[in-house]
């Protein structure tokens, strides 16, 4: 029998477990408090969607510290009086940060631009360049270059809102010369080509080229009226000198392609910076690498606008050869532009981070190397986000996919070196919850997992030996054989109806339609189909109990 004291020795026991209980627990609540005080509420990495299977990509050891770092409110700077109107003149902390935005493909929806302007802000972004091609809401006579999904007007006022207020600078770009497929594509416009049958860059000589992209500059220019830098692309033109008045001038002129580039890039950084002053102009530089110094400073190109020395590759030449060139030619600036994603392949799915960040630190030893052109100034690098590498090409990897990429990469040239070991490591599960990650994560399962496990499933002994196409085509196979492999093709299939269901309304909370549906016709869609149709065949052909071969095909 339990005396009264055992029951009481029982009770005190019972409550000094309970207290202990909550001793530990209290400890383990203060402890993971004071581990999420030190990561602010904005910050990259949050725990992350669970991903069953774990997943291996390329970043930093120290990537988690690195994003953590980039979230440290910086000491303000005293304010600085300035007219109305103007950008931030630049600091003493050096060039300017500024991530390209190529908006040709895969657009974002406005509400998304809201969400990741004040990342780019916060990891070391100084401003966004603004490609707009056919995103722009052009009117008037050129309301036919918009896309069914453009921008409006207030959508515009409202991404220059967003900029001002993450303190980003934002700077236009608008094709005048070569990549203007999205306004050449057009049949009004067919006559402006240099080349008839190819919509990719404009016929210098005709009187109507020069009209068209003056006035696609003014709208723009108008939309920005407080932009302090405007770029005219003029990169890659193909064909020039192929069309008939080109080959007139060229007659006259001792065929001097370079002279015919530059007589147009001129007349054009001319108009910009005469129809606003204080504007500055910068161009890609690739049309200008085989041109002498000495025939760009006659042009007089270098007093109106800046060259972008461009390189993606994972090791590039350092020497400086094009940097002297440009020097020769009298230029006072230059721009440089790396690649965070979009460099690598035309129909790139999943950015290679090392690869991006080896470019990346290639460029920093370029920057360090600027010493030794004191006259010339450097004002920023370009980190670009190629979504397409042209008009009529497919989608390169969405901006949500490239944002660890871009990530590293500002914080590296913040910081003029990678920060950490950066090794290649384990992404481990639940890893990184920025604005789009359930994207990254998706699409990472998607490009690793969908393939294999279909072309897994295809490889299966009954379906190759007693199912191919030629058995679905008339209607003839074993309900036996069907039945080894009719339950593994259902479970597959409803596995990724499910996945890709989920996947489509992450991808429609930030793009439209249209990019929506190409990228899953361009990923998804075989693959899905292919399942689809086994399934339907198995069970049609289930139904058959092993008759003849039927001789109506389907």
């Amino acid at each position: 029998m339990v005396t009264k004291r055992q029951a009481l020795r029982a009770v005190v026991l019972c409550l000094v477990l309970v207290a202990a209980v909550k001793l530990l627990l209290s400890e383990y609540r203060t402890e993971r408090k004071q581990k999420l005080a030190t990561m602010d509420p904005g910050s990259f990495w949050h725990p992350g969607p669970k991903v069953k299977e774990a997943v291996t990509v390329h970043k930093s050891e120290d990537i988690n510290s690195l994003f953590n770092l980039a979230q440290k409110p910086e000491v303000p700077e005293p304010p600085v009086k300035k007219e109305a109107g103007t950008a931030p003149l630049e600091t003493s902390k050096g060039p300017a940060r500024i991530v390209h935005l190529d908006l040709k493909g895969a657009a974002p929806k406005v509400k998304y631009i809201k969400q990741i302007f004040p990342l780019f802000s916060s990891l070391g972004a100084d401003g966004v360049l603004l490609e707009y091609e056919d995103m722009f809401p052009y009117h008037g006579n050129l309301t036919i270059l918009r896309s069914p999904y453009a921008y409006s007007m207030e959508d515009i006022e409202e991404i220059k809102s967003l900029a001002k207020l993450n303190k980003l600078e934002l700077i236009p770009l608008v094709q005048v010369f070569g990549h203007l497929e999205f306004v050449l594509k057009h049949e009004r416009y067919f006559h402006l080509r240099e080349v008839r049958a190819f919509p990719n860059s404009l016929n210098p000589h005709h009187p109507g080229s020069v009209a068209l992209v003056k006035d696609m500059v003014s709208q723009v220019m108008d939309c920005h009226p407080d932009a302090r830098w405007f770029h005219m692309g003029a990169d890659e033109v193909r064909g020039l000198g192929e069309s008939q008045d080109s080959k007139n001038w060229l007659h006259s002129n001792k065929g001097d392609v370079g002279k015919m580039f530059l007589n147009h890039a001129v007349s054009l950084a001319r108009f910009i910076t005469e129809r606003r002053s204080g504007v500055r102009v910068i161009l890609w530089d690739d049309m200008l690498r085989k041109i002498s110094p000495a025939t760009i400073k006659e042009s007089g190109l270098q007093d109106l606008a800046s060259p972008t020395i461009w390189n993606y590759l994972k090791k590039m030449d350092t020497d400086g050869t094009l940097i002297s060139r440009y020097h020769e030619a009298g230029f006072k600036g230059i721009w440089f532009a790396s690649a965070f994603k979009g460099g690598t392949g035309i129909d790139q799915r999943w950015t290679p981070l090392d690869y991006q960040l080896q470019n990346h630190l290639s460029w920093i030893k370029v920057m360090n190397s600027m010493t030794k052109y004191p006259s010339i100034t450097l004002h920023g690098i370009l980190l670009t986000g190629w979504q397409r590498f042209e008009h009529h090409t497919v989608l390169c990897e969405l901006l949500p996919v490239g944002i660890p990429s871009l990530a590293m990469c500002l914080q590296s040239l913040k910081h003029g070196k990678c920060q950490g070991n950066c090794k290649i490591v384990t992404f481990s599960e639940g890893s990184g919850a920025f604005s789009g990650s359930q994207i990254y994560h998706m699409v990472f399962y998607i490009h690793t997992n969908l393939q294999k496990e279909v072309d897994a499933l295809m490889k299966h002994y009954h379906i190759k030996g007693g199912f191919s196409r030629y058995h679905r085509k008339y209607n003839f196979a074993n309900p036996r054989i069907i039945a080894f492999f009719q339950g593994r093709l259902k479970k597959l299939l409803d596995k990724w109806e499910t996945y890709i269901e989920n996947f489509r309304m992450e991808m429609e909370a930030i793009y439209f339609p249209d990019t929506v549906e190409e990228w899953m016709e361009e990923n998804v869609n075989a693959n899905m189909d292919l399942l689809r149709e086994n399934a339907r065949d198995a069970e049609r052909i289930l139904k058959l109990n092993g008759q003849p071969k039927s001789l109506k095909t389907l």
